[in-house]
């Protein structure tokens, strides 16, 4: 029988973390023997794994924590693990155990946010690691050239990110602002997210749409940038316009409540967030980054945005806020292009295939 197990630094709500549990949970509801790991930290995406999926916290406390590479050691031994999945850089401590037992598989997922800036990757020891590799999914048709040209792992494939929304009946996150002229920006506080940019675009709405109100829900880390994002949130005047809500769990819930989904990233892979959006149906303003030209290959299905100018970006939300028919229309069809393109179903399928 095959038995996986899915390892990732943390369960805080990041995107690479959501896939980690989604993985977990949907391997087990394929008649697979289903694991996850959090290496690093516990968080609110624990609410999320499903009771019938193993699991295993290690708290590892250093890049060579000895302690933690026998505990999980001792579970994949008790549970006779067979496959791993490495989600980012836990392929550290995946390649780690696999020198310690030389009969397990790696499969390592490339989540890498920043696949405009390749030149800039840390790659030697990744590339000893890939040795140790049986399989590459890398999360966009670029991150997926970049292994085979710099890794040693000779089966590199594309495998699309999917969205999973579940209902949750606790923790519920009650949005601030008036229903139906919210715009949500599901992103951590992250410089590569490009909150600052998107603060002064919304400056620029309120302007002419004072009742519409941004709703930005990821971890803060409480570092530079977050001081940055909160001292020009004060700086715009933007105090009741602009609400902060930290990492949740019950993003469905957040979604339904939303009216807009925004991403103006520097740099992404293929985001996890805009699946989302378009699996709850929300019209989208994004960044050409990553993948996100493959989500949004015309006007039909969202707007585009060529760069990150916060005029740009004003005149694209302008444009869905007092447009209501074509809000209406372009979230049809994205939804539409999500569930059939990016289901759990098909990319699942393709994933227990490749073994």
């Amino acid at each position: 029988m095959v038995k996986v197990l899915q390892i990732i630094d943390s369960l805080h709500a990041g995107g690479a973390e959501r896939l980690a549990v989604n993985y977990a949970n949907e391997l087990n509801k394929n008649q697979i023997d289903s694991h996850l790991c959090a290496t690093r930290s516990e968080g609110p995406l624990l609410q999320s794994l499903d009771e019938k999926v193993g699991y295993i916290f290690l708290n590892r406390k250093s890049t060579l924590d000895i302690v933690a590479v026998l505990r999980l050691r001792s579970y994949i031994s008790n549970h006779k693990i067979n496959i791993i999945h490495a989600h980012a850089s836990s392929y550290f401590i995946s390649t780690l155990i696999k020198l310690l037992m030389p009969k397990l598989k790696i499969a390592w997922h490339d989540h890498y946010g920043n696949s405009e800036f390749l030149e800039k990757r840390p790659t030697r020891v990744l590339r000893l690691c890939s040795r140790q590799f049986s399989h590459i999914f890398s999360v966009n048709p670029k991150l997926e050239s970049w292994a085979k040209n710099n890794l040693l792992c000779k089966n590199v494939r594309y495998i699309k990110n999917f969205p999973v929304l579940k209902i949750t009946n606790t923790s519920l996150t009650e949005l601030n602002g008036e229903n139906g002229k919210r715009v949500l920006c599901l992103a951590n506080l992250r410089e590569q997210k490009n909150h600052i940019r998107l603060l002064e675009a919304f400056k620029l709405i309120i302007e002419k749409h004072s009742e519409w109100t941004l709703h930005c829900v990821g971890k803060d880390f409480k570092d530079d940038y977050s001081e940055l994002f909160f001292s020009k949130l004060n700086e715009y005047g933007l105090q009741g316009h602009v609400f902060f809500y930290n990492a949740k769990s019950d993003i469905l819930n957040i979604l339904q409540q939303s009216t807009i989904g925004i991403l103006v990233s520097k740099s992404e892979g293929l985001p996890l967030a805009l699946l989302e959006y378009g699996l709850a149906g929300l019209p989208i303003v994004c960044t050409d980054v990553g993948s996100c030209g493959e989500l949004i290959p015309n006007s039909s299905y969202g707007i585009l945005i060529k760069n990150d100018d916060a005029s740009n970006i004003a005149a694209a939300l302008n444009k869905l806020i007092e447009d209501k028919n074509y809000r209406t229309t372009s979230a049809k069809e994205f939804n539409l292009m999500v569930s059939k393109n990016y289901s759990k179903e098909r990319v699942i399928k393709e994933v227990v295939e490749v073994g």
